[in-house]
């Protein structure tokens, strides 16, 4: 009897302390999430007045535009069209800077971020979908990031990013090259170089992305059948790089191009094009002319 009541409360003691441990790792994800969404914004505002009062420098922009299209294109090209989507190869060395580009981005590891949007796409606009707009515009562009939020289910959604050694030595390291993409502008550029490089940049890269969810996904074009309600929106193809052309992405996830016609602007399909001619990338998915005309509706 004394032995049975000692496993209970061994047992309980350990129900307790993985409560606590929960609701500890609770509060630090709401902590960081709330950084996350209010600094940037600070630092927009702060950048703003800077730019007002003719503070702001040529220097200032070009440590904003260093950081803001080598870490997008680590999530557009890296993250999105060769880790999730598998829409074409690449060398060692270039895999290892996009993932490691996507990572300084600093909007999450890669497998959690191919398995968040893994699962978009396959409940994209119907009950389980991270962030659809049926569930409110704002629930869309950034509400789903707030805790509690849902289980990513990157053994279901990610499986083959899971098993990738590399994306997981990635996984593993993810704050180690988030603190680099801090520690680069403040060394290039101090105090401001933080502002721009990091704040202003977050800023961008935060909203930018969250846009395709929430105005890709209720405002443009949808000249593809997708059974969703994912939209082109040509504002969108030129800041996030061409993944506003979105619904041409929905109608065909695994085209490594999503820009589909000669005026649709898609600078992540063009680095994939000079990869390819550079034999940097191979296996390089497109969709045919036969293919685009028979799922076309406008």
């Amino acid at each position: 009897m004394v032995h049975k009541r000692g496993g209970n409360g061994d047992a309980e003691g350990k129900h307790a302390m993985a409560r606590t441990q929960a609701g500890l790792s609770l509060a630090t994800d709401r902590v960081v999430t709330l950084l996350g969404v209010t600094v940037p914004v600070a630092a927009v505002v702060i950048a703003a007045i800077m730019t007002w009062n003719r503070l702001m420098t040529w220097a200032d922009l070009a440590i904003f535009a260093g950081m803001y299209l080598p870490t997008s294109l680590g999530l557009t090209v890296g993250f999105h069209r060769m880790l999730a989507h598998r829409a074409f190869e690449a060398q060692p060395v270039v895999r290892f800077v996009l993932l490691a580009l996507g990572c300084m981005a600093g909007t999450g590891d890669p497998v959690r971020w191919a398995a968040i949007h893994l699962e978009h796409h396959a409940r994209s606009d119907r009950d389980g979908d991270p962030h659809s707009p049926r569930h409110g515009f704002f629930h869309a562009h950034m509400g789903w990031v707030f805790p509690p939020s849902f289980d990513d289910k990157p053994e279901i959604f990610a499986r083959a990013a899971v098993d990738d050694p590399l994306v997981r030595f990635f996984r593993r390291t993810y704050w180690g090259w988030t603190l680099l993409s801090v520690a680069i502008p403040y060394v290039v550029g101090g105090w401001t170089g933080l502002l721009w490089g990091v704040g202003v940049r977050m800023f961008f890269t935060l909203h930018v992305g969250f846009s395709v969810n929430s105005i890709c996904h209720t405002f443009g074009r949808a000249p593809y059948e997708t059974g969703d309600r994912s939209r082109n929106e040509w504002v969108l193809g030129l800041l996030a790089l061409g993944e506003g052309w979105h619904n041409n992405h929905h109608a065909f996830p695994r085209s490594a191009f999503h820009g589909l016609r000669w005026w649709q602007i898609d600078f992540s399909g063009y680095l994939i094009r000079v990869l390819e001619w550079l034999r940097l990338a191979r296996n390089v998915h497109r969709v045919t002319p036969q293919l685009l005309e028979s799922r076309r509706i406008t």
